[in-house]
């Protein structure tokens, strides 16, 4: 749901009247693009009709695969049903002139190695770096006449006590050791993530020689036991506790506590007092841009940069990628080998291997034959949790949120609104409240929201003077109370989202002269992510590392021969981070060596 509002305050009548000529200027320049395109559209989408492999989706775990694959000699297609290349990581010009990373919206998590070996930089990504990064401004009277109190974390040591400080002594002196302690554990993981788990079934069945190959797959664990050292059972811990275990074990200020348990459930329909929250915050401070240690960036031109840029190197290298090829069926020959796809046009594609990026859901109820599986897979398949909290809201402004907390009257942005910006976070009450509404069924009251504006560090995505938001809210449920949402439904908790924005920035509301909504369903129907879950399944303790997003499918392999998964919903899991891509790429290329 979208919509566009060129409505104005009285006295801007002429500021809009601009921008209006403006963006009708440049929509008929993109439609004279697209003209452009559809005109030569025959020449550049005739895809040949045999391949060494075939990627499923171009969302940038298929672009990283398909890269790695082509770079080894197999000549390689990516098949996108969309007209967008990018899954998820893409960026759409949504209202004339606003450029949106309209799903996945913040880069951290990408493996530096791909990053190095694909020369992601020559083919044209850049990252605006974020620092500070985090602003939780808090909804009270002012103190001693002045604005409400507000918490700003970033990378500056001192500063971060300062703010700490505001709140507890205590927990200003502390935070520079639980950073240490996240950075440790965080570090630690990463051998894990550039390899498939651990190969069980060759460890424990088969020849000796078998079993000693299969001995190999050890080695990224042994060196994350080395890195861990004494670590060990803080690691365990981290991975397996409700998050306030151990944020009340290290702090006592409720910003600050509040503030760090919203990257724990961040993405996930979880609460802070939940098992396994841990593990979300680990997962999300794990990454680095630039050699700095659990930065974040935004990507400029949008996240569909990252994906532009991954295409271009697959490109380089000899891939074919195209885009609107949707694929209605995996082929399976009489060995029950997977032996190419048919387009839902009827055409089909033959080749040696198939990787999918769609969700194991989507990969073996909707794209596989389902008498090549058996009943209990099946069965399985349907038990994988793919629950989301998420409703994204992407929203054209033009001008900047105000913040009581920390005011900029003129119109500039201040260091505070280039953050992740955390409202109805300065309590974890609220989060939990929150998140039982949900859980009963119901959009939450007083939602959590997420809010970035990347314009401010990236003025390629939005006309002079004006910005793009984005609102990642939690939590909302797949259905209401048991029915499916209405444009009324969604109406009406955009407006909730709004309102609490309002109470925070008075003046958001005017502002605003477009938004997108998109709920679960919306994200499931757009961009693939069944249940609206943005990991591809849920990143809980019972889908993960050798039971990701099953114990038959940790490595990749499939029951289908010659079929991959190299989703997110893949070990280890979701991000833009490429590792699944990578793996499965290698454990298929492996496979054909052996043939």
């Amino acid at each position: 749901m979208f919509y566009l509002d060129f409505g104005a305050p009285e006295g801007d009548g002429l500021q809009y009247a601009m921008a209006a000529a403006m963006w009708t200027d440049r929509a008929r320049r993109v439609a004279q693009v697209a003209r452009n395109l559809l005109e030569s559209r025959g020449k550049h989408t005739a895809s040949p009709s045999r391949y060494d492999a075939l990627v499923i989706g171009g969302g940038h775990n298929g672009l990283v695969a398909a890269a790695y694959l082509q770079k080894e000699g197999l000549k390689t297609a990516v098949l996108e049903r969309r007209h967008v290349l990018g899954g998820a990581a893409v960026t759409e010009e949504i209202f004339p002139g606003f450029h949106f990373s309209r799903c996945s919206y913040l880069l951290s998590l990408l493996r530096p190695h791909i990053y190095a070996d694909l020369e992601l930089k020559k083919h044209g990504l850049k990252v605006h770096l974020r620092d500070p990064h985090a602003f939780t401004p808090m909804l009270e009277e002012g103190v001693g006449g002045g604005p409400p109190r507000s918490l700003i974390l970033g990378s500056d040591r001192a500063e971060n006590r300062r703010e700490i400080g505001k709140f507890s002594q205590k927990d200003a002196e502390a935070f520079s050791g639980f950073v240490s302690y996240l950075e440790k554990l965080a570090a630690a993981i990463h051998p894990l993530l550039d390899a498939p788990p651990v190969d069980i079934p060759g460890i424990t069945s088969g020849s000796w020689r078998k079993r000693l190959a299969a001995a190999k797959t050890l080695k990224p664990v042994v060196k994350c036991g080395l890195k861990l050292g004494r670590n060990i059972p803080d690691f365990y811990e981290i991975t397996t506790a409700p998050i306030m275990k151990i944020l009340n074990r290290w702090f006592e200020s409720e910003p600050l506590i509040a503030t760090l348990a919203t990257d724990a459930v961040i993405g996930a329909m979880t609460s802070p007092s939940n098992p396994g929250s841990g593990y979300v915050l680990l997962h999300h401070v794990m990454g680095e841009l630039e050699k700095e240690k659990g930065a974040w960036g935004y990507v400029e031109g949008g996240m569909g940069g990252v994906s532009k840029a991954l295409a271009n190197s697959a490109r380089s290298y000899g891939a074919d990628i195209f885009t609107e090829k949707d694929v209605e069926q995996v082929l399976v020959d009489s060995g029950g080998a997977a032996k190419g796809v048919a387009l839902k046009d009827g055409t089909e594609i033959h080749s040696r291997i198939v990787l999918s990026n769609a969700t194991p859901y989507v990969t073996f109820k909707n794209l596989t034959p389902q008498n090549a599986l058996s009943p209990a897979f099946l069965k399985a398949v349907d038990q994988i949790d793919h629950t989301s909290p998420v409703t994204k809201i992407n929203v054209a402004v033009n001008k900047l949120p105000n913040f009581l907390a920390a005011p900029t009257p003129d119109n500039k942005p201040g260091p505070h609104h280039q953050c992740s910006i955390h409202l109805n976070c300065e309590s974890v009450d609220l989060l939990e409240t929150a998140y039982k509404e949900a859980m009963n069924g119901r959009p939450s009251t007083r939602p959590m929201i997420e809010m970035t504006i990347p314009s401010v560090l990236d003025s390629t995505l939005a006309p002079s003077g004006c910005h793009v938001v984005s609102l990642f809210t939690q939590f909302t449920p797949f259905h209401i109370e048991g029915r499916e949402w209405t444009e009324q439904d969604r109406e009406a908790f955009a407006d909730t989202v709004f309102n609490w924005v309002e109470q925070y920035a008075p003046g958001f509301k005017d502002s605003v002269v477009g938004r997108d909504v998109l709920t679960p369903p919306d994200l499931e129907r757009i961009f693939g992510l069944t249940g609206g879950n943005i990991f591809h399944g849920s990143m809980s303790l019972d889908q993960l590392y050798l039971a990701r997003p099953l114990p038959a499918l940790s490595d990749y392999r499939t029951p289908i021969k010659g079929l991959y998964l190299c989703g997110s919903g893949s070990h280890p899991g979701g991000g833009v981070m490429g590792s699944p891509g990578w793996n499965a790429a290698l454990t298929a290329m492996a496979d054909l060596k052996r043939q």
